[in-house]
C-alpha cells in the first residue's frame, strides 16, 4: 500500500503507514536509522520519451547536490538491452568507433547497417542489435511475412565487425522480423544450409522447411565433448544432416579475408547475446506460435512454421554428435519452469536443445547462437550491468538510487532497475527509486524488499495523478529534466531531516 505525506510525496513502505504532517520540517515517519547519503550511487535507465539513462542521473546528481554541496555522487547510465544499451555500455571506454556496413536487410534488399566497436581488457569488443538488421520496423506492415524475412543481414554485420578485428560480441536480439531459426545469420557466416539437391535453401521460414543438411565452415568449432574443443579438418568439412559432402567447397569464400581464414577468426569469438525473453523454440511457447503473429503470419501460417521449425531441430539435434549432444549448458538465469511444461523433461539433459529458454527468442536466433556459436544468453540487465562494472560502485556507495519512466509490477520482471536494486541488496546497500509515474504493483517492488524507497516525480511535485494532461507536460522533454531535479533536491531535503527524526509508525489498517 502506499501513503500520501505532505505536498503529495508518495513512498511506499510495506504495511508501514507514513504519517502526514502540515509543514516539511514536521514529517515524521518510520526509516531506517542511520541511512547515510554521503557516497551515492545514480544508476538509472532513461525516462522513455523524456530523457536518456545519463540525463536522468545527471538531472538527479543536480538536485541532490543543491541540498548537499559536499556528497560524493557517481553518475553511471544504464541499461536493459533495449533503449539505451549501447550507449550504457560504451560510457567511458576507450577507443570507441562507429562500424557501419552493407548488409541485406529482412526483405533481401539492401539497407545500412550500424553497430559500435570499443577496445575492452579481453577484446575487442562489438555492440550490436540484430534490429538494425533484421527488425520488424524495416518491414511495412503490408509486407510483413516471416515465412520468407531472413536474418542474413545480422551474420553480415557479425562478419563485418571481424574482418575489422573483433573477438567479442554483445548482442541485443529483440525486436525481430523474422522466424527462420537463424539460418540466414549462419549462411552469411559460411555454414551452407542445403536442400536435398545440395543447393541453397530460400530465405526465411521457408527454407526451414526444405533444409536437408548444413555445412559447417572449415576451421570451425566442433565441440567433442564440454570440455575438449577441437578443429574441424577443411577437407573433411563437418555436416549437420543427412548426407556428406566432401571437402570445404561449400564455404562461402566471400567470408574468408586475404590474410586469414575467417572461419578460424568465427572460432575464437564469444557471443553474449542479450535475451528477455525464456520462449523455446517449439512448442505452445515456441516463437512460431507466441511471436509470429505479430510479424505477419496468419494461423495456418504458423502452425506450418512450427512444424518446420521441428524438422530443423531434428536436423540440428539427431545429426550432429558434435554440437548439440557435448555443448556446455551455461546458466541463463532463467528457470527451467519458464519453457513448455509438457517439454520441460527433454530438456534436463545437460545440453541446449530446442528446449532451452531463450531458443525461441528473435524466431529462434536465439538456438541458433547457442547451437552452432557458442553464444550465451543472458537477461540484458545482467550483460549490461557485468561490462560496465557497475558492482565496484555499488560497493563504493552508501546508498543507491535508482529508477525508470514509469514504476510498476513490470518493473520486478528483469528491468534495470531491478537489475541495479538486487545488485545493491546483494552488497547491503539502502536502495531509493525514482519513477515519472507510479503504475500498479508499485507498491510490491518496496513489500517484497527490492526497494527500501520508492517516489514519483508527479507526487513530489504536487501535482494530481487524475490529471493526466499536467503528468504528461511535467514528463515532456523541455521539462523532465527541471523537475526530476526538483524532485531529487525535494527527496533529499526530506533524507536530511528523517535522518536526525525517527518516530514510530503507525501500522496501517
Amino acid at each position: 500500500m502506499c501513503a500520501k505525506i505532505a505536498d503529495g510525496i508518495i513512498i511506499y513502505k510495506g504495511d508501514v503507514k507514513l504519517q502526514p504532517c502540515t509543514k516539511m520540517d514536521d514529517w515524521c515517519f518510520s526509516i531506517q536509522t542511520g541511512v547515510i547519503m554521503k557516497k551515492i550511487l545514480v544508476a538509472v535507465d532513461s525516462f522513455k520519451g523524456s530523457m536518456t539513462s545519463l540525463g536522468a542521473g545527471n538531472a538527479i546528481e543536480k538536485g541532490i547536490k543543491s541540498i548537499l554541496p559536499d556528497a560524493e555522487i557517481r553518475v553511471r547510465p544504464v541499461a536493459d538491452g533495449g533503449e539505451g544499451t549501447t550507449e550504457a555500455i560504451i560510457y567511458g571506454k576507450n577507443n570507441v568507433s562507429r562500424g557501419s556496413c552493407v548488409v541485406t536487410g529482412p526483405l533481401g534488399k539492401k539497407i545500412t547497417a550500424e553497430y559500435t566497436i570499443y577496445d575492452a581488457a579481453d577484446g575487442r569488443t562489438a555492440v550490436m542489435e540484430m534490429a538494425v538488421a533484421a527488425g520488424l520496423p524495416l518491414v511495412p506492415e503490408d509486407q510483413r511475412d516471416p515465412m520468407h524475412t531472413t536474418t542474413y543481414g545480422v551474420g553480415e554485420m557479425i562478419r563485418d565487425a571481424i574482418l575489422k578485428g573483433c573477438e567479442r560480441f554483445i548482442v541485443g536480439i529483440g525486436g525481430s522480423a523474422t522466424n527462420d531459426g537463424g539460418i540466414g545469420m549462419l549462411q552469411a557466416l559460411g555454414f551452407s544450409c542445403l536442400d536435398a539437391d545440395g543447393h541453397e535453401v530460400p530465405y526465411g521460414a521457408e527454407g526451414l522447411g526444405v533444409l536437408e543438411r548444413i555445412v559447417i565452415p572449415g576451421k570451425m568449432l566442433v565441440r567433442k565433448n564440454s570440455s575438449e574443443l577441437a578443429v574441424a579438418d577443411p577437407v573433411d568439412t563437418p555436416i549437420v544432416g543427412t548426407a556428406a559432402i566432401s571437402g570445404a567447397g561449400a564455404v562461402d569464400e566471400s567470408c574468408v579475408d586475404d590474410d586469414d581464414d575467417f572461419a578460424s577468426r568465427l572460432l575464437h569469438c564469444t557471443f553474449s547475446i542479450a535475451c528477455d525473453v525464456t520462449n523455446p523454440l517449439v512448442g505452445e511457447l515456441g516463437c512460431s506460435r507466441v511471436f509470429a503473429p505479430q510479424k505477419g503470419a496468419d494461423a495456418e501460417t504458423v502452425e506450418l512454421m512450427e512444424e518446420y521449425m521441428k524438422h530443423y531441430a531434428d536436423i540440428v539435434e539427431e545429426s550432429v554428435e558434435g554440437l548439440s549432444k557435448s555443448a556446455q549448458l551455461i546458466d541463463c538465469g532463467y528457470e527451467k519452469t519458464d519453457v513448455d511444461t509438457e517439454t520441460v523433461g527433454e530438456n534436463e539433459t545437460g545440453k541446449f536443445d530446442r528446449y532451452t529458454p531463450g531458443a525461441g527468442a528473435a524466431g529462434g536466433l536465439g538456438y541458433a547462437f547457442l547451437m552452432f556459436l557458442g553464444g550465451k544468453l543472458m537477461p540484458g540487465i545482467d550483460i549490461v550491468l557485468s561490462e560496465i562494472g557497475l558492482e565496484a560502485d555499488v560497493e563504493w556507495a552508501d546508498t543507491v538510487i535508482t529508477g525508470e519512466g514509469r514504476i510498476d509490477a513490470q518493473t520486478m520482471m528483469g528491468k534495470t532497475p531491478a537489475g541495479v536494486a538486487r545488485l545493491a541488496k546483494e552488497h547491503g546497500k539502502y536502495v531509493i527509486a525514482i519513477g515519472g509515474c507510479l503504475g500498479d504493483g508499485a507498491e510490491n517492488c518496496v513489500k517484497e524488499g527490492l526497494f527500501n524507497e520508492c517516489y514519483a516525480v508527479n507526487n513530489v511535485l504536487g501535482i494530481d495523478d487524475s490529471d493526466s494532461e499536467q503528468v504528461r507536460t511535467a514528463m515532456k522533454p523541455e521539462n523532465a529534466a527541471a523537475n526530476l531535479t526538483t524532485c531529487a533536491a525535494k527527496i533529499t531535503e526530506l533524507k536530511e531531516q528523517m535522518s536526525a527524526r525517527v518516530c514510530r509508525p503507525a501500522r496501517l489498517r
